[in-house]
């Protein structure tokens, strides 16, 4: 054997690595164990893989309804992830309705957002990215009504470079764009928040509200549904936490609970 011959596959493996990388790079890192962000409810947290919220990554909400009730639970559903993040939080509007009070409400106070006002789906998508790779953020927030998969693969990329977490709202100006939610994304995790009746109070007054929490996809694992209680700037356990009601908490399942509610 010629002394070339011997040099051939010493030539061929930096091409063969090269190759490898690109392709962990293209499946999102799978060998790399991600940072995650917990929602502090044990039976949420046990259905996502590594037990919270994947940071450097995007997921995806939307309200069970296209009402303004809905539209706004999934916003402070959304606000309440972001308030559980470190740093500045970029919040991607296409209409003048965000309430700031209400963001305060779940935890996330006025002097940690940034806003951003958008037209056009594409200048949001433009916006998100460059926020997503910008790296000096706890979170970026946009809201979107069509996400495609192209566009969803660049946002995930984009989180995962600099470590972000995103969030991408999906809003829909009419009924028919409802059904690009069910098209497929690289999204890690897909949720949609309904409303539900608060809690009754012993004298007159409206309680604490309620949601019915559906996880609808999640990457290597599963889809549930939860009825809890919605964000809470002031709990025990911190801003925009979550809880369970305490007659679901202390009774049957809360997975069954959830689905019980749903098909009734």
């Amino acid at each position: 054997m010629t002394t070339a011959e011997n040099r051939k596959p010493a030539l061929r493996r930096p091409a063969v690595e090269a190759l490898q990388a690109t392709i962990v790079r293209l499946e999102g890192h799978k060998d790399r164990k991600r940072a995650v962000l917990p929602f502090g409810v044990k039976e949420i947290d046990a259905k996502l893989p590594g037990g919270g919220l994947a940071l450097g990554a995007l997921h995806e909400v939307a309200g069970g309804g296209n009402d303004a009730l809905n539209s706004a639970a999934a916003g402070q559903f959304a606000a309440g992830i972001a308030a559980r993040t470190k740093g500045k939080v970029l919040w991607i509007v296409t209409r003048q309705d965000l309430f700031a009070p209400a963001l305060k409400q779940v935890g996330l106070g006025g002097s940690r957002v940034i806003y951003v006002e958008a037209r056009a789906d594409q200048d949001v998508l433009a916006c998100f990215e460059e926020g997503l790779r910008h790296g000096g953020l706890g979170a970026v927030v946009a809201e979107v009504a069509r996400l495609s998969m192209t566009a969803s693969r660049r946002l995930q990329l984009a989180a995962e470079t600099s470590g972000a977490l995103g969030i991408a709202v999906r809003r829909w100006r009419r009924q028919t764009e409802a059904a690009d939610f069910g098209q497929p994304t690289a999204s890690v995790t897909r949720w949609r928040i309904s409303v539900l009746p608060s809690e009754t109070l012993p004298v007159p007054g409206v309680g604490r509200a309620r949601w019915l929490l559906e996880l609808i996809r999640a990457r290597a694992g599963e889809s549930a549904d939860f009825e809890v209680e919605a964000c809470d700037g002031h709990g025990k356990l911190g801003s925009g936490r979550l809880s369970l009601p305490a007659a679901v908490a202390d009774g049957p399942d809360q997975e069954k609970a959830g689905r019980r509610r749903t098909r009734a």
